[in-house]
């Protein structure tokens, strides 16, 4: 799937100026299969990028394409289905439900589109040494601990974009590693592209493309 960004400027950026290689107010594709790196500094709308682009906010100019389709045309029945098979997110505040377990908040994303066994997605915890979580409640674990549950949630289910906005940030480059080994290959299998957001930090991966709010 192609989506395409052609002069989107979110309202509350409007006031911001930005340079002629932003993706604000100027024709931007992200092509099939990318893997792609979003820089920007804080405050140039990362967040904004993340839930403009999958539909949660309407407050822009321009048009959001995805193949050829306007989104703000979309059904909420017709979001549901993008939001269970063709775009993930891994949100910077990652809406987990802290007082439901790791198992709990895995398998009730899984359940949507019976993407994995439960034996699975303890692999891919233990992949991320995190294994040892799985009964124990969200909002008691560390922030890094939580990206990384995060991670495997948005993995739970078949898509064509992984959008990620600043998953790392609380993360070690070990783990950091860990989790980008996880997600390239689960990527890759899918034939999908991802979209990173990031201060700036490349995080030792090879991206297809960068892009700059």
């Amino acid at each position: 799937m192609q989506i395409i960004l052609n002069n989107v400027l979110p309202t509350p950026l409007a006031s911001i100026q930005h340079g002629p290689q932003s993706i604000w107010g100027n024709h931007i594709e992200l092509n099939s299969g990318k893997k792609i790196m979003l820089n920007a500094s804080s405050g140039k709308g990362k967040s904004t990028f993340t839930t403009v682009t999958i539909g949660l906010r309407n407050d822009y100019d321009g048009t959001i394409l995805y193949d050829d389709r306007d989104i703000s045309t979309f059904s909420p029945e017709e979001w549901a289905n993008i939001r269970q098979r063709k775009v993930s997110v891994v949100f910077q505040d990652l809406q987990l439900f802290p007082k439901l377990t790791v198992q709990e908040n895995l398998l009730l994303k899984n359940s949507l589109t019976d993407t994995y066994s439960e034996m699975e997605l303890i692999q891919q915890l233990e992949a991320l040494e995190i294994d040892n979580k799985w009964k124990q409640h969200c909002g008691i674990l560390s922030m890094g601990q939580q990206q990384r549950v995060a991670i495997v949630r948005a993995l739970a289910q078949p898509y064509e974009w992984l959008i990620m906005d600043e998953p790392f940030s609380h993360l070690d480059k070990e783990n950091t590693e860990r989790c980008l080994n996880l997600i390239h290959q689960r990527t890759v299998d899918q034939g999908a592209g991802f979209v990173l957001t990031t201060l700036g930090e490349d995080h030792g991966y090879t991206f297809d493309q960068e892009l700059k709010l």
